[in-house]
């Protein structure tokens, strides 16, 4: 009985001492392949790939990230000047509403000017009217005056006796008052024929300067125009430039996500992977450990067994 035990022990023993040796060098080709992979250079090329890649990554991110602060920086210039585009516009707007404004002003005088030149024309005509009628009222007055000295000195003819010095001074006081009424219309009227011509060449002037402000305002107006539909081109372009800046940053945007999730995916694999190698080690130690503690049990046995057969034999 006790040799069938030992026999099946030994049978057992056996099965698990081949076990262990099987295990022993299952571990050692496995410790050889992971020492081979951290020590053989294709591993280190590996893993120098990898890190040049994820450096390269690294830094086309930076890059990326550089180029967003750039487009962000282009984007806030740009942004800048369309709003300085749309304040200079909306000055060159309020100029044109100005010049258009004083053009309707200096039309408004323009027209003034026509009429009170028209007004002056009339005025003028009239004068000269009542200038002419004066001057026919001043001759029929004059030959009425000359008739009645005639009359009056053939009266005088006809009464010799009468006083010589007393009728003529009369008719010399008269006339002298006449020629007296006469000069002070002429002059009246010179004075205000000198007036109207003063007020005529002032209109004339006052016209002349409104045309000229006319055309002055117009050149401008047509100059703020061209400033207008050039400011408002460039701010098309502007538009279009930025649209276009934010697409190519958008894109790249996305091709750098992209790539960092597939950067992420990949290591998140080789951290699955690195830890299944692990957990593969520690259940090769824990079996190599409880392996051992069998054989060192064994052994322990076999031991005392072997020491219990030879007490009786000595």
């Amino acid at each position: 009985e006790e040799s069938l035990q030992m026999w099946d022990l030994n049978k057992r023993l056996e099965a698990y001492l081949a076990r262990v040796k099987f295990l022993e060098e299952e571990n050692e080709v496995l410790r050889a392949e992971i020492q081979s992979a951290k020590s053989s250079p294709a591993g280190d090329s590996w893993r120098v790939k990898y890190e040049e890649e994820l450096r390269a990554l690294r830094d086309a991110l930076d890059h990326a990230f550089r180029e967003k602060c750039t487009a962000e920086l282009a984007r806030d210039n740009l942004y800048e000047e369309v709003q300085q585009v749309k304040s200079r516009c909306q000055k060159e707007q309020a100029a044109r509403e100005e010049a258009k404004k004083q053009l309707s002003l200096s039309r408004k005088e323009l027209e003034e000017e026509k009429r009170a030149q028209i007004w002056l024309k009339e005025r003028a005509v009239q004068l000269e009217k009542e200038v002419e009628a004066l001057l026919e009222v001043h001759e029929e007055e004059k030959a009425g005056l000359d008739q009645e000295i005639a009359n009056f000195s053939h009266s005088l003819e006809s009464f010799r006796c009468a006083p010589v010095a007393f009728q003529p001074v009369e008719v010399e006081d008269y006339s002298k008052r006449l020629s007296e009424i006469w000069k002070g219309a002429v002059e009246t009227y010179k004075k205000e024929v000198s007036q109207l011509e003063g007020s005529l060449c002032q209109a004339k002037e006052n016209l002349w300067k409104a045309v000229e402000d006319n055309q002055q305002s117009q050149l401008q107006l047509q100059h703020l125009e061209k400033d207008l539909a050039g400011l408002k081109a460039r701010k098309e372009m502007l538009e279009e430039s930025l649209a276009q800046q934010w697409q190519e940053q958008r894109g790249e945007a996305e091709k750098f996500q992209l790539a960092m999730e597939a950067l992420e995916q990949e290591q998140q694999s080789l951290r699955v992977q690195i830890a299944r190698v692990l957990e593969d080690r520690q259940q090769l130690m824990h079996l190599k450990m409880s392996l051992s503690l069998e054989v060192a049990t064994y052994r322990t046995l076999l031991e005392a067994e072997s020491t219990r057969l030879q007490m009786p034999a000595g």
